[in-house]
Parts: structure tokens; C-alpha cells; sequence
């Protein structure tokens, strides 16, 4: 089977979404799509002079009509986050431009699996859920796939490990209200408890696990780095790039990406991170995790604060 993927918006997130695709070899054919006609020729032109190197047959700039066939398309368009500027305040400027690329997307694509990457993601996801027709399955937000790496990248450096060795998970919000279930934190398949005791045999005395520190590195490292260069976007394309990979690769990979709840700890009608398979289907079921009473607390109360903003907005 011939694997086609789809870009809407060849921003600084798009256009790295597209190199990193080619770099792994994840599609056949990469179709890049964006307003900004002369932006978008010059971005794929630059990287298709790489191909030879790349096992991607082809990539172009297009318009909605070459989407036909895709397995999967990414949405990035949108305006950026500014320094200081929180996900949800670009709310309904990014509902509106998502509003308008929909019906064009979904006419030539209707069969495709959606990731949507635009902030803020869970609310675009969700909007996008309720205009689009395209069946909940196959329709992805990003999520906290984003926050679970750098959770892990700071653990790993925390612990002086490799990060591949941590299993931990963000949950909720992408953005203010996500929290990490401690509950499931494990390093080479030991609870926490058991590392810091099999490390203190070993002769190596490491400090204690500040929660409270490690969660506020995970939700402010996005804007140090947007405060820093601008914008980001590696680690958020490498992600979406996992994400493609277990969608072709139909491993029923288990992500916290950001679907549509349904009753799931008591929360219904609204998207957010939660375990969610992932296959070529797009989405399966939610896995029931056994979250402590507290960690269910926090995911009712992401919930809310995002069901107060798909309130306040217009879709």
C-alpha cells in the first residue's frame, strides 16, 4: 500500500512535520498545502532536493484536490503562540482558520485518518470532531504526546538515564491543567521506590523525585523555548511523526493523544490525553487506567477547564 500523507499550513510546525517525515522514510507522498503559495513551493522544493537520500518517493506543494488518497492528514495551520501567551487565548483566532480549511480537507480526503496539531489542540480537536462528519476514530489530537517526551527527557536527566528506560505519562490538558499520574512512574520496569532502592545497593545515592518541580519544568519548557528562538517545533514534529508511524504500522500502540471522551472516569463531551490505542484505523478504545483517587480529580478538573473554553468560544 502506497503511504500518502497530507500537510495543511507549512509553518515553522508544517514544514518541519514534512522534513522529519522524510528523514525517517515514514511516507511514499507528502502533499504540502498552504496559503502562502510562494511559502509553501519554496519549502517543498528544499526539501525534495534531499530525496535521494530518503527513501520518500515525493514531495510537492499542492492545493486540496491533491489530497485525494491520503491515509492521513496533519492540520498545523493557525497562528502561532507568542511569547507569553498561553494555548487557549489563541483559541477562536485558530477555531475560525480551522473552520475554514475543514470543508476543502474532508471533501477530497474523507477516508483519511486527522491529526490535529494546532493549539489549542484538545479545542480544535474537539471542534473539529463536531463539523467535520469525519467518524471520532479517525480523528487525533497531538495531545500530550509532546509533554510525555519532555517529561521523560527531564527524568532521564534527573536519574541519568536514557529516556527510552522511563515509563511515564502525561495526562489531560496540553497546557496549564495537565498532570503526570505518579502512580505509573517507573524506570526499568521498577516502581520508583524499587529503583531509588536498587540504586542506593548499587552504591549510587540519587535525590528524591520532586514532583512539584519536574510537573512545572514540563508545562514551561514549551515557552522557554518559544521565548528563546520563537517558536517550537522539532520536538512536536518527531512526535507527530511516532504518532504517522503506529497509525502505518498497525501495532495497536498505546499514546496519549487527545480524542473524545465517553464517560471514561466520569467525563463525557470533551477531547483530551488519555491512553488511546493507536492503529491504522486511526483510534481504538480508551485503556481504563487505574488512576489514584487524586489523579482522577486532576483529569475531571483538565476536563473542565477545557469545557469552559469550548463554552465561551463559537464553532
Amino acid at each position: 500500500m502506497k503511504k500518502k500523507i497530507t500537510i495543511v499550513g507549512a509553518g515553522a510546525v508544517g514544514s518541519t512535520i514534512a522534513y522529519t517525515l522524510v528523514v525517517k522514510g515514514v511516507a511514499d507522498e507528502i502533499v504540502m498545502i498552504d496559503i502562502n503559495e510562494e511559502k509553501v513551493l519554496g519549502e517543498a522544493l528544499d526539501i525534495r532536493q534531499g530525496l535521494p537520500f530518503s527513501s520518500t518517493e515525493s514531495i510537492y506543494a499542492g492545493d486540496y484536490p491533491d489530497a485525494v488518497d491520503s491515509n492521513i492528514v496533519i492540520i498545523t495551520s493557525g497562528v502561532a503562540r507568542k511569547p507569553g501567551q498561553t494555548r487557549l487565548e489563541l483559541a477562536q483566532t485558530n477555531i475560525n482558520i480551522l473552520k475554514s480549511i475543514t470543508p476543502n480537507i474532508t471533501k477530497y480526503a474523507p477516508d483519511a485518518v486527522y491529526i490535529i496539531v494546532s493549539n489549542p489542540v484538545d479545542i480544535l480537536t474537539y471542534v473539529f470532531t463536531k463539523i467535520s462528519g469525519i467518524p471520532e476514530k479517525r480523528i487525533i489530537g497531538s495531545g500530550t504526546v509532546l509533554d510525555t517526551l519532555r517529561l521523560r527527557a527531564r527524568l532521564a536527566e534527573y536519574y541519568k538515564t536514557d529516556s527510552k528506560d522511563i515509563i511515564a505519562y502525561v495526562l489531560g490538558e496540553h497546557g496549564d491543567s495537565s498532570f503526570v499520574p505518579w502512580s505509573m512512574f517507573n524506570i526499568d520496569g521498577l516502581g520508583y521506590k524499587q529503583y531509588m532502592q536498587y540504586k542506593e545497593q548499587m552504591g549510587s545515592l540519587l535525590p528524591p523525585i520532586d514532583e512539584e518541580d519536574i510537573e512545572k519544568y514540563m508545562r514551561t519548557s514549551g515557552g522557554k523555548v518559544i521565548s528563546r528562538k520563537g517558536a517550537t517545533f522539532y520536538a512536536v514534529s518527531l512526535s507527530v511523526c511516532h504518532i504517522c508511524e503506529c497509525i502505518f504500522n498497525n501495532l495497536d500502540s498505546v499514546l496519549t493523544v487527545s480524542t473524545m471522551m465517553h464517560g471514561e472516569h466520569g467525563i463525557e463531551d470533551v477531547c483530551l490525553s488519555y491512553f488511546t490505542v493507536v492503529n491504522c484505523d486511526g483510534t481504538g478504545s480508551n485503556l481504563m487506567a487505574k488512576l489514584t483517587p487524586e489523579e482522577e480529580e486532576k483529569l475531571r478538573h483538565s476536563a473542565d477547564c477545557l469545557k469552559k473554553i469550548i463554552a465561551s468560544v463559537e464553532f
